[in-house]
């Protein structure tokens, strides 16, 4: 369109006079109207494929997977290369949601394992020994039936102490009736008072406003670090930290144990599920191990200005 506006203008009759004439001025503005018309047509017809792709990208559904972008009527090369990277991204974020569900599915399976086991094994058999002892009590000698009453109801208190126990493994209610830094106080005491275990805690006093899921995601990966290193990594001491200031909060848990294997991947459900959990508030994990050096795992996750 370039080359024939050159052309018309250098060799047609029409010559433009200073100043210019009204049938002069009529003459380019009729021209310009004309070529501002072709482009206009020519762009559309170029870009349309391209609006055809963005109407594509705006119905793909989430919940509806699988579907993918057509390069057939893409006749650029930059619009079949867009076509193709739309489409790996979409791969991607299906393979992750995919990995992800099954990550979510099988903690919730292993904390169902762990809770029916507790139960059948700590519960369930203090409940039977119980049973056996009120039957006892009642069938043999009347004068001994005092004190079988009395270890049935000590027996009872441990079950409901063992109840309560597994109970605040599932839901902090620390957490929900005096707040973060007062639940990972109690968290560190409880893991403190465990063998094998010393808990230094370093928690800022005074911490901004946070949603409670938030507040509930850094408990539970505070959980995990200590968990980890109490179970796995023979650490003799372990250090929470949590610092906020007005941009982030800061979450670490560091121990002195023998560290990551390098052979061990480093996606593992536990590692896995911390990663989601920070994922879900807007947060980065990070785990910084050596084998023989410890291990630090850092949670940072955004401060709203607005508060919770």
């Amino acid at each position: 369109m370039l080359v024939v506006a050159l052309l018309l203008l250098a060799l047609s009759p029409v010559t433009i006079d200073a100043p210019i004439r009204i049938g002069q001025l009529a003459l380019l503005l009729a021209g310009f109207v004309v070529l501002l018309g072709l482009n206009l047509v020519l762009l559309r017809r170029v870009l349309s494929p391209l609006f055809r792709l963005t109407e594509t990208m705006s119905s793909v559904d989430p919940d509806r997977p699988g579907r993918r972008l057509s390069t057939v009527d893409l006749f650029s090369a930059e619009g079949q290369a867009l076509a193709h990277a739309f489409n790996d991204m979409l791969e991607r974020l299906e393979s992750a949601r995919r990995a992800a569900a099954r990550t979510a599915l099988a903690a919730q399976e292993a904390e169902r394992l762990r809770v029916a086991q507790e139960l059948h094994d700590e519960i369930g058999q203090t409940l039977t020994a119980v049973t056996i002892q009120a039957e006892r009590a009642a069938d043999g000698d009347p004068v001994v039936a005092s004190q079988a009453l009395r270890d049935v109801a000590d027996a009872v208190r441990e079950s409901l102490d063992e109840v309560r126990r597994i109970a605040r493994e599932l839901r902090p209610e620390a957490l929900d009736d005096l707040g973060l830094v007062n639940a990972l106080i109690a968290l560190c005491t409880r893991v403190g008072a465990q063998d094998g275990l010393r808990v230094r805690r370093e928690l800022q006093g005074r911490l901004p406003a946070m949603p409670s899921d938030v507040e509930l995601v850094v408990y539970r990966i505070a959980q995990e670090g200590l968990t980890n290193a109490l179970r796995h990594s023979e650490a003799r001491s372990a250090t929470v930290s949590l610092t906020a200031d007005a941009e982030r909060m800061t979450l670490r848990v560091v121990d002195d144990g023998k560290g990551m294997p390098a052979q061990l991947p480093r996606d593992t459900a536990g590692i896995a599920g911390m990663r989601e959990r920070a994922l879900l508030v807007g947060g980065g994990l990070s785990i910084e191990s050596r084998p023989g050096q410890g291990t630090e795992v850092r949670l940072e996750v955004p401060v709203d200005p607005e508060g919770a």
